[in-house]
């Protein structure tokens, strides 16, 4: 019901919305001398922050069209490789760089609120130097019902299949929460000496043990039964959506609790929007649209999904205590020994602790020393270790560098 209502909501707003925007455009006509009084620029910032706040954020695109490979400027062609029901693979194909042989690398986006167009600028600082794929998880109120459920298991039979489709010589980076269904399937797919096995998996920011250096997000998920996950957020999918009656953890639910987090830095954010637009200050204000078009484009996950999630991961740990299955095989990370590791943290992370992903080393007892290796950033949070100057200047290089070392052309 409380989606319903959501949905009614944004229906009810549409007619104010659409309003505010058309008489946000009659105040920024050049050639009335009363719009470029202060009273027409305070009216006309008032009504576009209304429209940037009331309006549904869609799913943005990557806009890569170009990189520099070697100094010299190539063409990016964004391809869909694989098409599964939750999931497809997009291929970065940059134009005349086939002969280069470049190591294969799939990126493991999380599925976890926010479209795979949040690790823009990974998948940026990665292209110069890499055939890179990512995941690009569709959103859950898309996928019709028929199609079944979607459950931690089927996450790590993706991840798996993702593998065999590039085939023998691929690397692996899981960011946040993909780190550990991507180190499950590895472990899998090590014991079964499967020739597709990754080369080399970079784990960022994830959440391998959150028994070490728990945070908010790690006690709420303790603080609350797994009946209360089920009862407080879980919703089934309104009409008019093709998910129609699917079991989802909405979106706008996880944007609440986002937004939640760092309330008065959001609020001081719009408050600032407002001045810039009333100054004429474009740059900025355009600074602030393009983190917000993203930050507030958010998806909805399966619920089976996140609530087993929620249980196995952050509540009874499976992975660092051994007791994980998929499918019913134990899954035994001491079965890795071919396929090396680096464990990327943020020394600021409010999300994954430090030595929540450092942990996967522990649990990967048969991973030769020479074939691992772990980078603590200073001076970032979580966002930092995947995005920013921090990570195209000091983390993407030792990446690349770890990636090439451990690659087999």
């Amino acid at each position: 019901m409380l989606y319903q209502l959501y949905e009614w909501q944004h229906a009810a707003l549409q007619p104010m919305r659409a309003l505010a925007e058309a008489q946000t455009q009659a105040l920024k006509l050049p050639y009335l001398p009363m719009n470029y009084s202060p009273a027409a620029r305070t009216l006309a910032a008032g009504l576009e922050v209304f429209s940037n706040i009331t309006r549904r954020y869609p799913k943005p695109a990557f806009g890569l069209a170009t990189t520099k490979v070697d100094g010299v400027e190539r063409k990016v062609t964004e391809r869909v490789v694989v098409s599964m029901p939750f999931c497809n693979i997009l291929h970065f194909e940059r134009e005349g760089c086939a002969e280069r042989k470049d190591p294969k690398l799939l990126i493991v986006a999380p599925l976890s609120g926010h479209y795979a167009t949040l690790l823009r600028g990974t998948v940026e600082a990665m292209l110069p130097n890499h055939e890179v794929y990512i995941t690009d998880w569709i959103d859950a109120r898309d996928v019709p019902l028929r199609e079944g459920a979607f459950e931690l298991d089927d996450y790590i039979d993706y991840v798996r299949e993702f593998f065999m489709v590039l085939g023998p010589n691929c690397h692996v980076m899981g960011v946040c929460q993909p780190s550990v269904p991507v180190l499950a399937a590895v472990a899998l797919m090590s014991e079964a000496r499967d020739p597709n096995t990754p080369r080399s998996m970079t784990l960022m920011g994830g959440p391998i043990d959150t028994r070490i250096s728990p945070t908010v997000p790690n006690n709420l998920a303790k603080e609350r039964s797994i009946e209360w996950f089920e009862h407080s957020v879980i919703n089934r999918v309104p009409l008019p959506h093709q998910g129609f009656m699917r079991p989802v953890y909405p979106g706008f639910i996880q944007l609440t609790g986002f937004m939640t987090m760092n309330l008065d830095r959001h609020v001081g954010a719009h408050v600032r929007l407002f001045h810039h637009l009333v100054k004429g200050d474009g740059d900025s204000a355009r600074a602030h649209k393009d983190f917000y078009d993203e930050y507030l484009a958010v998806m909805d996950l399966p619920a089976e999904y996140y609530l087993q999630t929620v249980r196995r991961v952050f509540q009874e740990h499976e992975l660092p205590r051994g007791i994980m299955t998929c499918r019913g095989d134990k899954v035994d990370t001491a079965a890795i020994s071919r396929t090396a590791l680096l464990t990327v943290e943020g020394e600021k992370d409010d999300i994954s602790g430090i030595g929540q992903t450092a942990a996967a080393h522990d649990i990967c007892p048969n991973i030769p020393n020479r074939m691992r290796q772990h980078h603590l950033q200073a001076g970032v949070g979580h966002y930092g270790v995947f995005n920013g100057r921090r990570w195209r200047e000091e983390i993407a290089p030792k990446v690349t560098a770890f990636i090439r070392q451990h690659h087999k052309a």
